[in-house]
């Protein structure tokens, strides 16, 4: 009975970690997607960029360029938050196969 007990105990801890690892990756996908978005707006500036003279519309230009660079950076940081989140979680469920036979017998044919 205890053997069975500190399997299961094993196994929610593995699903802990595998339920950490799929917030990282969605943090990993959400700060992509955000990365994408002052891409698209520099190249509708620049393929528009024919129509309208920089200086003309500096006003306007200013505000959507210092957005675009505070989005990249809310964008970096989510993606470095996400690479050690997922970096701690591969670490952790590499140490708990290494002590655990049956488990490491479940994961490695």
């Amino acid at each position: 009975m205890q053997k069975n007990d500190q399997r299961e105990l094993i196994f929610d801890e593995v699903n802990l970690l595998l339920s950490e690892k799929r917030t990282a990756l969605s943090l990993l996908r959400t700060g992509i997607a955000i990365f994408t978005i002052p891409l698209s707006i520099g190249s509708v500036l620049i393929a528009t960029s024919h129509l309208y003279r920089p200086q003309d519309i500096l006003f306007l230009l200013v505000p959507v360029l210092a957005g675009c660079s505070l989005l990249v950076l809310i964008a970096i940081w989510l993606l470095i938050t996400s690479f050690i989140k997922l970096r701690r979680n591969e670490k952790r469920l590499v140490i708990l196969l290494q002590k655990n036979q049956f488990l490491r017998q479940l994961v490695e044919p």
